[in-house]
């Protein structure tokens, strides 16, 4: 017997390496990683089910495939492919490759471990870090009366783009929201924990109808299945403070295919939001300045990861005294169902120009409960009452005696105010503290005024109690 050695190349052997681990990655620890994974979320699922008002649909727990499949082979949706591909002079396999991809682009791929395990522990510590959060229920009774069953729609007015983090953290406990989210937050690694956390994604301006009928059958699909969302009625966060006008086409949306004798009712639940600092206020005034610099990518990204840095080095207190309140007010619920009978109308059978015409009828009355429940806050408040006396040195007591006479004004007309009477003195005093902190408010000799640059700032926060003011 003779023995040979046998000589293989280094990139031989390389190469048999790298083969044998993705075949024991594919075959055994992929397949054992994603068994103990799908484990972990069952059991977060049937954990969380039990504690929740409103349980996780069946829908969300879809795999997302299938669900991209159900949007595509849709009956509105593959008409609208046909006549895309004939518009556009292409084969009908190419237009429904576009849809596919407007698909994919908008199905979220919802997972309960992430939602609630990481993105629920994530929005809590994050808000509370920065902001004194406060809650308000002003109907806890009806909010209590909402079926399990139905369809419920959180509208909301846009601040902050903190408005996504505060209110599935203040909602958690209820239900798991679906929120849609502008082309803003599709970079990556946010896309992926964004759709993790069962968002999807809007082109607010596209005017593309193949891509308009794939998210108004998603957002069909999703209502019909009782999934429970968030909607920014005003289409966008606000530059000036003030509540802007309704946007109809997500409410028509929801509303066209509404039948009164539909299992489930669609209940939209008015939330007012605010706060005594907006993280971007400085930078949306700037966009209502035709003539200012467009700022570069680099410049905003720079500038926010050092605004990040700055305050997670400041103490707990120092950070509160510099952001103050953040506090959402959840108003009293509006039956679909109930609006529909009362003015003897079914959606679906409505054309195109009178269902418009009575979703605008909703969304305005939507608008005005979201407006009465927005919370009056310290820094508005002063922020109204420094504007009322522009220009003017005044005594820090006569601020302050202004202001309690403008809230006990606005107590009497029923405004939503959550502060205490013995606090008042504090509260306001902490608003002048913060104006000051942040060069809005100069003082000389024991005397306070607005800088002649901070005109803008006062008006945006006073903006948001206006409704109130001018009355």
């Amino acid at each position: 017997m003779f023995s040979h050695d046998v000589s293989l190349p280094v990139w031989v052997l390389l190469l048999l390496l790298i083969t044998t681990t993705l075949l024991l990655l594919d075959r055994i620890f992929i397949p054992g990683l994603k068994w103990i994974l799908r484990r972990r979320v069952n059991r977060v699922i049937q954990e969380i089910n039990v504690k929740l008002d409103i349980e996780i649909r069946p829908f969300q727990l879809t795999r997302r495939t299938a669900l991209i499949d159900q949007l595509l082979f849709d009956e509105k949706v593959s008409q609208h492919i046909i006549e895309y591909a004939k518009e556009k002079q292409m084969p009908r396999e190419v237009a429904q490759s576009i849809a596919r991809r407007y698909a994919s682009e908008i199905v979220p791929s919802f997972n309960a471990y992430m939602y609630f395990r990481v993105g629920y522990w994530f929005a809590k510590r994050i808000a509370r870090m920065i902001y004194r959060v406060r809650v308000g229920f002003f109907d806890n009774n009806a909010m209590s009366k909402i079926s399990s069953h139905d369809t419920v729609i959180f509208v909301m007015n846009h601040r902050s783009n903190m408005d996504y983090i505060l209110t599935s953290f203040l909602v958690a406990e209820k239900t798991a929201l679906s929120y849609a989210v502008g082309e803003w937050a599709k970079i990556w690694p946010l896309q992926t924990l964004i759709k993790t956390m069962g968002a999807f994604f809007v082109r607010r301006n596209s005017g593309n109808a193949l891509y308009r009928k794939v998210l108004e059958r998603y957002v069909h699909m999703a209502t019909t299945a009782g999934v429970c969302q968030a909607v920014f009625l005003e289409g966008g966060l606000s530059k000036d403070g003030e509540l802007r006008e309704a946007r109809l086409g997500f409410l028509d949306y929801i509303l066209r295919g509404f039948h009164s004798e539909n299992e489930r009712d669609i209940v939209f639940v008015p939330v007012g939001i605010n706060y005594d600092r907006v993280i971007e206020d400085r930078s949306l005034l700037r966009k209502l300045d035709k003539n200012s610099e467009k700022r570069s990518l680099w410049f905003v990204l720079k500038t926010s990861i050092g605004f990040a840095f700055k305050n997670i080095l400041l103490s707990r207190r120092n950070r509160l005294h510099r952001f103050g309140y953040a506090s959402v007010n959840f108003g009293k619920p509006v039956s679909t169902r109930q609006f529909t009978q009362s003015k003897q109308i079914e959606f679906r059978k409505l054309s195109r120009d009178e269902r418009f015409e009575y979703v605008n009828l909703l969304a305005t009355s939507l608008m005005e409960n979201i407006r009465d429940v927005i919370p009056i806050l310290p820094v508005a408040v002063m922020s109204s009452v420094i504007l009322d006396n522009q220009g003017e040195w005044k005594n820090h007591l006569v601020l302050l005696s202004d202001a309690i006479k403008k809230i006990e004004k606005m107590q009497t007309q029923g405004a939503p105010i959550n502060i205490s009477t013995i606090a008042y003195e504090t509260v306001l005093t902490r608003a002048i503290i913060m104006l000051k902190a942040r060069k809005i408010l100069e003082e000389r000799d024991g005397l306070l005024r607005a800088y002649v640059h901070s005109t803008n700032i006062l008006a945006y926060y006073a903006n948001s109690i206006k409704h109130w003011t001018s009355q």
